[in-house]
């Protein structure tokens, strides 16, 4: 395990009480209905390339002001999104704003946008009527002026954002047979808030558990505590999330409903003398693997969620820590510094089969991507700091994909293992950022306060 992660883990928290919090709101359930007269026509681009995509803003129905703003950013949120998979060149906004917006979804001047070179055109309108919008959107083949893409969309007006990711997750899906990631979460720890924990030792940074969209919008706090809430990990239906606390006065591991409802559970039934740390889901939401010192020194456990059914997996001298399930539950990577100084060893969900698969300086923080994909994400010293590189099962290759800018740590993949999100101290402070699995398209997600421990929601 790092130093620093070490350092965060291992201090001692005084108690705390859990006062009232307003959880995070589900998100919007947007009905959709598809055009019954739509023509499924997949976009092609020219030989060898990516189609090429534009999206204007959309057409506001209604004059007043929040749905003129909601058309404007509705456009923008959905262009993001198009271009975050990568699936689709799209074409810059400001090369086609002289393009006069179109009065309805079936008057789009398609020979306009074919002087602009682009293969598709994503055009919608929204209109407000009291709390709700409707959505219509289209995807024109410009080449036919035919819809390749038409659906309709009810819901909630406070979160115009949710309109532009259901549609790319779903233009993904029926284009490119892509599931993307645009409705996804992030969670992650922050100290942003400035509190202060007073200890009869020192006083302590308050870091507490914030979510965000995938992009790094809508960041909310999900914990209100005088404490340590630190490592999440999203449940597999990602309505849960199960963390290390410091709450009690010792570290234990706590999994609480983030969208309300009941009070949390503690399945791994820590005591003032056996401490918890780094939850980790098997992907059937059924088990929690974690790390224990309770019998002397950190070991891998595994418990089931209901607190029935706790098993040791390891059982070493040195330390074992830092768990995370393969995408089909038969295996589970972990750190451990039995050969000397940590590395990343892999073992079978019952704790049979241990091996050591990498050889560096230094390694910590496993995570394994989802299928198909079969490799594992880790960060390994590199001169003052580390870097983020993945170990590729079918090759037994290495590669890094950050570059020494910063130190980069605490990987996590997104569900369709294109994606990880990391923190790096290449801003200042420790930040979120993601970056696609090739090593190309780095974003940094916050950027207010100490930010560290991503994890990326289904």
């Amino acid at each position: 395990m790092t130093k620093t992660i070490l350092a965060t883990l291992l201090t001692t928290a005084t108690a705390a009480v859990l006062v009232a919090q307003n959880p995070p709101q589900p998100p919007p359930a947007a009905p959709q209905q598809q055009s019954q007269t739509e023509v499924v026509t997949r976009l092609t681009g020219a030989p060898g390339l990516p189609p090429k995509l534009a999206v204007p803003d959309f057409i506001a129905l209604t004059t007043d002001p929040e749905t003129v703003a909601a058309a404007k950013l509705l456009g923008q949120v959905l262009w993001d999104d198009l271009s975050f998979e990568r699936e689709f060149y799209l074409i810059s906004r400001d090369t086609y704003r002289s393009i006069p917006q179109p009065l309805s979804l079936d008057r789009v001047e398609v020979s306009r946008w074919k002087e602009l070179g682009a293969d598709g055109v994503v055009v919608g309108s929204v209109r407000r009527t009291g709390t709700e919008l409707s959505v219509e959107v289209r995807l024109v083949e410009v080449a036919s002026g035919r819809s390749a893409f038409a659906r309709g969309y009810n819901g909630p007006a406070n979160n115009p954002r949710f309109f532009a990711h259901t549609v790319s997750d779903e233009i993904h899906m029926q284009q490119r047979a892509l599931r993307g990631v645009a409705r996804t979460k992030l969670a992650f720890t922050s100290d942003r808030d400035g509190e202060r924990l007073k200890g009869p030792v020192a006083s302590r940074d308050i870091q507490n558990i914030y979510m965000s969209d995938y992009d790094g919008a809508r960041q909310l706090r999900v914990t209100i505590t005088a404490s340590l809430d630190i490592t999440p990990a999203w449940s597999p239906d990602a309505k849960a999330i199960a963390y290390t606390t410091y709450r009690t006065g010792y570290p234990d591991i706590l999994v609480a409903n983030v969208y309300g409802g009941g009070n949390p559970s503690r399945p791994a039934r820590g005591t003032p003398t056996q401490h918890n740390f780094l939850p980790a889901w098997s992907p059937d939401g059924t088990k929690l693997a974690f790390m224990s010192p309770r019998d002397g020194n950190p070991e891998i456990y595994v418990v089931n969620r209901d607190g029935s059914g706790l098993r040791r997996l390891t059982n070493h001298p040195e330390n074992d820590v830092t768990p995370t399930w393969s995408p089909t539950g038969n295996q589970i990577a972990f750190t451990s510094n039995r050969a000397g100084r940590p590395q990343i060893w892999i073992m079978n969900a019952d704790g049979s089969g241990q091996q050591q698969i990498t050889r560096e300086t230094w390694c910590d923080r496993p995570t394994w991507s989802p299928a198909p994909f079969n490799v594992i994400a880790y960060a390994s010293q590199a001169g003052g700091g580390y870097d983020i590189r993945i170990f590729d099962f079918a090759t037994r290759s290495v590669k890094s994909i950050t570059n020494g800018e910063g130190s980069n740590e605490s990987p996590a993949f997104s569900p369709n293992g294109r994606h990880i999100a990391f923190v790096s101290s290449r801003a200042g402070k420790n930040q979120i950022f993601t970056i696609a699995r090739d090593g190309n398209d780095l974003r940094q997600i916050t950027k207010v306060g100490d930010n560290r421990f991503p994890n990326w929601s289904n």
